[in-house]
């Protein structure tokens, strides 16, 4: 046990020396691996809104938070974060400084490869119940593991040889999206993409709709659940009422769109709303300022290159 936790502990330092060297400023990068991210916050970032897609957040060093209908989810270099589904969060780093700065990885899922491992490991566990009445938990947070530790390190070398990137790069990526399903967060992850996954599906197909008017009866009718079941099973996975939760995906959308300098009138517009006034209305209760207020105050730190999320 303490080889394990040396070993996980060596990873880690490799794996911040990684991110230090080709991160060197505060900044957010993307990098040639496909999906994957790297970011370092030296100044302190209130949690604002966000839209979290499915992704793995891991911390090595400082203090991360996102926050889902009140509920906070602080981690750091002891736990990652698993975001199995498209959500409306408010996120951001409030403990941030340079001598305490926040450094992570960011890796975005594919759901077409965790849907097929998922089957793959249900296939050689022969496990081929089917888990219909449990929802997928909406933010889950996990230890690192050995199995994580290692396969992230190994993905995050490649950036060092293109040649192995690009032979390699999918195969690592699968072995990390592994590691997550076989990890603490596995249980959330396996409910999200696997068979019984249709509250995942119908935040996937709102959030890709999110300037159309969707009814619940059509959300419901689109996974094939009467609108009972559905409301029911909804807030089990996301805390939020189905109302709720296109509320706050349309405004985090939106002010996410103004704070990044669109009039408020064309973001209105993008996330489905046809009425201005109601817009600002709806947008100072969740708030406490006006479009126009938020677009004037709100600003990105100047040397973060990282607002809310992921």
């Amino acid at each position: 046990m303490k080889t394990l936790c040396k070993l996980e502990h060596m990873s880690k330092e490799q794996i911040t020396d990684l991110i230090k060297r080709r991160l060197p400023e505060a900044g957010l990068i993307n990098t040639a691996l496909k999906g994957v991210q790297l970011f370092r916050v030296t100044k302190a970032m209130p949690c604002m809104p966000a839209v979290y897609e499915p992704t793995v957040v891991a911390i090595l060093s400082g203090r991360k938070e996102a926050v889902l209908d009140c509920n906070h989810h602080v981690y750091g270099s002891d736990r990652y974060l698993l975001c199995p589904m498209t959500l409306p969060v408010e996120a951001g780093a409030p403990q941030a400084s340079e001598a305490d700065p926040l450094l992570g990885v960011v890796i975005t899922l594919d759901p077409r490869m965790m849907r097929e491992l998922t089957m793959d490991i249900a296939a050689a566990a022969r496990d081929n119940r089917q888990p219909r009445d449990s929802a997928p938990a909406a933010l889950a947070l996990a230890a690192w593991d050995t199995r994580f530790t290692e396969a992230l390190l190994r993905l995050l070398m490649l950036l060092d040889n293109p040649i192995d990137l690009e032979v390699l790069g999918p195969g690592r990526r699968r072995e990390l999206c592994y590691a997550v399903l076989m990890g603490e967060a596995g249980a959330a992850a396996k409910r999200a993409f696997g068979i019984g996954n249709e509250i995942a599906r119908t935040i996937d197909y709102l959030s890709n709709h999110l300037n159309e008017q969707v009814s619940i009866n059509d959300m419901a009718d689109h996974v094939g659940m009467s609108r009972a079941v559905f409301h029911r099973r909804f807030k089990e996975a996301t805390t939020l009422s189905p109302i709720q939760f296109m509320k706050s995906m349309r405004l985090n959308a939106a002010a996410m769109k103004i704070v990044k300098g669109k009039a408020v009138s064309e973001a209105a517009w993008a996330v489905g709303y046809q009425s201005s006034s109601q817009f600002s209305r709806e947008f100072k209760r969740m708030y406490g300022q006006s479009p126009r207020q938020w677009g004037g105050a709100a600003h990105l730190p100047d040397n973060s290159g990282f607002w809310g999320g992921p």
